[in-house]
């Protein structure tokens, strides 16, 4: 069983950071769709853990707009180091 397979029913074990950035700069994620072109909904499902994937033109999109790197954005949330 592959990695992806193992985590079908359970979290992926990373978490984002969405709600924290856009916290700090004083954004909305109304704003950030607006921006990023991707709609509330995706956003929200992203921001909320629930995504199961991400494309990399949309990751750089909400990067650019929030000014920030992936590993900003994308944190493991298993406890590893």
């Amino acid at each position: 069983m592959s990695p992806a397979e193992a985590d079908d029913d359970g979290p992926s074990g990373i978490h984002c950071r969405l709600d924290e950035l856009l916290a700090a700069r004083g954004m909305t994620l109304t704003r950030l769709s607006e921006l990023v072109g991707v709609s509330v909904v995706n956003l929200s499902i992203l921001k909320n853990d629930r995504a199961r994937a991400i494309r990399y033109s949309t990751l750089s999109a909400i990067c650019r707009a929030l000014d920030c790197e992936v590993g900003d954005l994308l944190v493991r949330a298993d406890g590893a180091d």
